[in-house]
């Protein structure tokens, strides 16, 4: 069994940075491919990015691209997103995801069996 805690959210204003932070316990680390998602009022969870765990590498979603970057700290078993040039329009809960998986459509929610309940970020015009 895997758990997932985000933490780190909160109001900022547009252009602000904002790290999050999601820590795991439970499972190996190494075997896990960990993601960020988020969710706005009436839309669909939306993906942020993701680290896979067999390759190593990031992938990140189009709304995202060259703002956010995900890193780990294996020591605390933390995987951190950060998040630079905050727009209103990133304004959402965000979840933090783990699935065993290192292929497929990682960029979609239903791959991911583990959820943390989520962070609110308010970004301010």
């Amino acid at each position: 069994q895997v758990q997932l805690v985000e933490s780190g959210g909160g109001l900022v204003q547009a252009g602000d940075s904002l790290r999050l932070s999601c820590a795991r316990s439970g499972r190996t680390w190494s075997s896990l491919t960990m993601a960020w998602f988020r969710q706005a009022p009436g839309k669909e969870r939306e993906f942020v990015g993701a680290w896979i765990w067999f390759t190593g590498n990031t992938i990140y979603g189009d709304s995202v691209k060259g703002r956010v970057t995900i890193s780990r700290d294996n020591a605390k078993n933390t995987v951190y997103l950060q998040m630079n040039s905050l727009k209103p329009e990133d304004t959402a809960v965000y979840y933090c995801a783990a699935t065993n998986l290192w292929h497929g459509n990682l960029n979609i929610p239903s791959p991911y069996t583990y959820w943390g309940p989520g962070t609110q970020v308010t970004v301010s015009s």
